[in-house]
């Protein structure tokens, strides 16, 4: 059993086949689908994901995405994008037999940043949050459907994205006026339109850039969750063991990200994470299952900093997979 390093989705550029041989260079074991958000509407995560839906339209407005009676055409134009890239992806990974991980913003995402078609964000309207879940999850599942045609040999992951889950929960999404908030959303409704992705595939992941979301996490059934390991404290270790105990996954965002362009010390990063692995005392087995990343996306960082950080978390792997077959 050995840990295994992969990105997070967001990179810098707009060239798809570089960003997929820089990928597939420096996280061979797991490759993640690049997104690159400076190619401009319709490649940032809102927009890709709202090429995805199925039954619903929507289209790009001067306030952001707005839901339509019909597709526009800005979600037009990034379908379209979105199947040249399929083209490319398949042909980069001809025969490639391994592990890719596939992106998506998700439904507390997408309904906190969507806004209805007379105004303010879809979250504040409990219909039209569920159809917009309901319509992704179908949409994730045709193209993941696409994809395994495509490249049969390929074992498919799905990582949700959820930045503003924290938000959702707390109640501090703030309505199109900006005047006020939304309401805060229970973890139970929350759950519950989150696990309409959580059997997408073999391993799907749930991902925010922050510590975890204990009453979320413990009524989901994702076989992953992400969490950045500079962001935890004592209190989270139980949930991250139960977790882990469970079967499931952690994808340790150990590479730190917070500051664009600024690389940390690959040394401090895995000794950090061993340290996080002594404390959590699980066996060798359960610890080396899941995945090491950058703590977030690099959609903002130059491309050569980019590339380190993913070599580093390639060898944070590594590193933290011998000290703990050692015992050191």
């Amino acid at each position: 059993m050995i840990l295994r390093a992969a990105g997070l989705g967001s990179l810098p550029g707009t060239d798809l086949p570089a960003a997929l041989r820089m990928l597939s260079e420096a996280t061979p074991e797991v490759v993640a689908v690049p997104e690159l958000p400076a190619r401009g509407a319709g490649a940032d995560m809102v927009g890709r994901t709202a090429a995805m839906l199925s039954g619903l339209g929507v289209d790009l407005q001067p306030a952001g995405w707005r839901l339509t009676d019909s597709a526009g055409i800005d979600q037009r134009r990034a379908r379209a994008r979105l199947r040249r890239d399929f083209d490319e992806l398949e042909e980069h990974l001809q025969g490639h037999a391994g592990i890719v991980k596939f992106a998506l913003a998700g439904p507390w995402t997408m309904a906190s940043l969507v806004e209805r078609p007379r105004g303010d964000k879809v979250l504040a309207d409990h219909g039209a949050r569920r159809e917009l879940a309901q319509s992704l999850a179908a949409g994730a599942d045709d193209l993941l459907a696409e994809l395994r045609r495509r490249l049969p040999e390929v074992t498919w992951w799905v990582q949700v994205d959820e930045p503003m889950l924290a938000p959702v929960l707390a109640g501090k999404v703030a309505t199109a006026s900006s005047f006020s908030k939304h309401r805060a959303v229970d973890a139970a409704q929350v759950a519950e339109l989150l696990d309409l992705f959580s059997g997408l595939a073999e391993v799907s992941g749930l991902h925010w850039c922050g510590r975890p979301e204990v009453e979320v996490m413990a009524r989901v059934g994702f076989s992953a969750v992400s969490v950045d390991t500079g962001s935890l404290v004592s209190s989270d270790l139980d949930t991250l063991a139960q977790w882990l105990e469970g079967g499931r996954q952690v994808w340790w965002g150990a590479v730190p990200t917070a500051v664009v362009d600024q690389l940390g010390s690959l040394d401090e990063a895995a000794a950090r994470l061993y340290r996080l692995f002594e404390v959590l005392g699980l066996d060798s087995e359960v610890l080396l299952g899941g995945l090491v990343t950058p703590a977030c996306g690099l959609g903002t960082w130059s491309p050569l900093p980019a590339q380190e950080v993913l070599r580093q978390a390639a060898r944070v792997a590594e590193i933290t997979t011998e000290r703990v077959a050692d015992g050191r």
